[in-house]
């Protein structure tokens, strides 16, 4: 069932000094598992539970919108700010309804 949902993982914002020593920018945008070697490693063992989560179902009681979570990366200078967003495509909605 998970694989009928689409998971994205959006940079959203560049914290400090703004810039990413991986390279990343804002705006960039990633298909989850699919781009997951395009993320840097340190962000991605963050992100990895979450899009997992997002992926299979879970939603986070701090987050306003059920199917989406926000998350920095640990660099502590200039972290990195993910927005992790699933969104369920037609075939899953067809499944559940």
């Amino acid at each position: 069932m998970s694989k009928d949902r689409k998971v994205t993982i959006e940079v959203v914002d560049i914290l400090e000094a703004g810039t990413c020593n991986y390279g990343h920018k804002k705006g960039e945008l990633f298909n989850y598992p699919e781009d997951r070697g395009k993320i840097c490693a340190a962000a991605f063992n963050v992100i990895y539970p979450y899009a997992l989560g997002i992926r299979m179902g879970a939603s986070f009681p701090w987050e306003e919108d059920p199917k989406s979570v926000t998350i920095c990366c640990p660099d502590y200078k200039n972290p990195v700010v993910f927005k992790i967003t699933r969104e369920d495509t037609k075939q899953y909605k067809d499944m559940v309804s």
